[in-house]
């Protein structure tokens, strides 16, 4: 609801954000911090995202033809000051790295993510790894990779 150009949230709309973030935001990310993003997920995801969101808030009236239209991304953005969802998963999946940078050699996490494999990889180009993900975000971050001995 507009109220003196401000925008002012009703209780209703408060309550379904709390549902988004408490139940369905869980479900959606579970087991997010192994995940390795292609593009194409980032995008459906933030979709996904947005559905729900225009959902939440609905339709906005436009102030020159006085007809509904649906809300723009800029301004869901704006109305839902959380960080998206592709956000939320680049951040889990880090902290997860450095939960795993600090286990010890026999850990199986440990063993499975720093393992070289010995046999032949397929023809064609490689599959995008976790690690792979952990080095992409970092350089977007502005981290140095330091690499092992």
């Amino acid at each position: 609801m507009l109220l003196f150009g401000v925008t002012v949230q009703t209780p209703l709309i408060n309550l379904k954000i709390k549902i988004y973030r408490n139940i369905i935001l869980p479900v959606v990310l579970y087991g997010c911090e192994t995940w390795s993003l292609r593009l194409r997920e980032e995008r459906r995801l933030r979709v996904f995202e947005n559905k729900v969101l225009r959902r939440i808030f609905g339709p906005k009236r436009d102030e020159v033809t006085g007809k509904w239209r649906k809300l723009h991304n800029e301004e869901l953005n704006d109305m839902y000051s959380s960080p998206n969802i592709v956000r939320v998963i680049k951040s889990r999946r880090m902290r997860w790295a450095g939960h795993v940078a600090r286990m010890g050699d026999r850990r199986g996490v440990f063993r499975v993510v720093v393992r070289k494999p010995q046999e032949k990889r397929p023809l064609g180009r490689p599959r995008l790894r976790w690690g792979d993900n952990i080095k992409k975000d970092l350089q977007r971050s502005g981290y140095c990779m330091r690499h092992p001995p």
